[in-house]
């Protein structure tokens, strides 16, 4: 199981996407798999600062935070310290 699933298993994470209106699917967490091996080299409880990826009807928000996670007792927090939006307009 990867830590955007670990996430999207509670209802305070899907309560934060449904605030800004961002579909599940759009969701990405920059560095995932990074994190994930990182994880598995030093098994223990680990927290990493992280950026979330998530796009609406809007454009994309990048929110920004730490993540607490352990894979083996599949435990992901997401507690978050800000966000950006980017219009999109600004994409292109």
């Amino acid at each position: 199981m990867n830590i955007k699933d670990l996430l999207l298993n509670g209802t305070s994470f899907l309560l934060l996407m449904k605030q800004y209106a961002i579909d599940i699917a759009d969701i990405k967490i920059k560095d995932e798999e990074l994190l994930t091996n990182q994880f598995f080299k030093h098994p223990q409880l680990s927290q990493e600062s992280i950026c979330i990826e998530g796009k609406n009807q809007d454009g994309i928000i990048n929110f920004f935070g730490t993540i607490h996670y352990n894979l083996f007792n599949k435990l992901a927090v997401f507690e978050m310290h800000g966000f950006e939006k980017t219009a999109p307009e600004e994409l292109n």
